[in-house]
């Protein structure tokens, strides 16, 4: 009995290790063959990399000690470095807000669309079918392409880059929400159809309380990519900090646009530092974190 075991033990193993090896050395050629169509050149790579940092040197802002806290009209100083600050830091201001309004209103979308969207929420096949394409359509046009169509309907502003991110995250967001409800288990569901619970209150109290972390933690992330995807809808009009980076870029500031990325990076830090508070703090049912 050990041995007829042991014998099929070691055919399985054998059957898995064969089947690993023809696996990756399909992905290997998938891989090289999809470098051969891009045209990928290791010297191309080679040549470029001691120039990979010249764009950035060029960016660093002349500082000097003797004059790193004086006043704005004198160069090398931090106040000269900034001395668009009083512009730039309300379009940060927009940027955040556009950031955050975009992904709270399509992620609240998104999480009531989860739901009929999902197959094991008996939900009418054709009802399902709409919600998937609608957010399917909606993910597959890129921020850029919405926000250029809402430039051209709004003009340039916030506006477009509000619907643009909305749209996109929409369709993003209903994806990894219904997703997260399929593989929800179904024993609180069945209990609750026992007990003779509509099909609202079987989504209410069987699912909800298992995938909200989820769809918690989805959207916060969600925020964090939206805040950089807006910096860059401006370059193509839609407001914020990213227009005064495109502006910064075309016009050779080059110490601004140093100042605009280096906001853009305590941003992201702060923004990613708060979220993962406030996901603990939701989590944990609002104890002390």
């Amino acid at each position: 009995m050990a041995q007829s075991f042991n014998q099929y033990y070691q055919h399985i193993r054998q059957q898995q290790k064969r089947e690993g090896l023809l696996w990756s050395g399909a992905i290997l050629l998938v891989y090289l063959y999809s470098g051969h169509i891009a045209e990928f050149d290791w010297l191309v790579i080679w040549h470029g990399i001691p120039h990979f940092f010249d764009y950035i040197a060029e960016i660093l802002p002349i500082l000097h000690w003797q004059n790193l806290f004086a006043d704005g009209h004198t160069k090398g100083s931090l106040a000269y470095w900034g001395y668009r600050l009083h512009i730039q830091i309300p379009l940060l201001g927009q940027t955040i807000a556009v950031a955050i309004a975009a992904t709270l209103f399509s992620s609240i979308l998104a999480a009531i669309a989860a739901f009929p969207s999902a197959n094991n929420t008996n939900t009418h096949r054709g009802c399902r079918y709409i919600l998937r394409t609608v957010a399917a359509f909606c993910r597959t046009m890129p921020e850029l392409a919405w926000a250029v169509m809402f430039v051209m309907a709004f003009g340039i502003g916030p506006i477009p880059g509000f619907f643009a991110l909305a749209l996109h995250t929409f369709g993003a967001q209903t994806k990894l929400f219904y997703e997260s409800v399929e593989v929800a288990s179904d024993k609180p569901v069945r209990g609750l159809r026992a007990l003779g619970a509509t099909r609202i209150e079987r989504m209410r109290y069987g699912l909800w309380p298992q995938v909200a972390p989820t769809f918690y933690s989805y959207t916060f992330m969600r925020l964090e990519i939206n805040f950089r995807q807006s910096t860059i809808l401006g370059l193509v009009g839609a407001g914020g900090i990213g227009q005064e980076l495109m502006t910064s870029i075309k016009l050779d500031h080059f110490d601004q646009v140093s100042m605009v990325l280096l906001q853009i990076i305590l941003v992201v830090s702060i923004l990613d530092f708060l979220s993962g508070k406030i996901r603990t703090y939701i989590l944990q049912g609002g104890q002390h974190v």
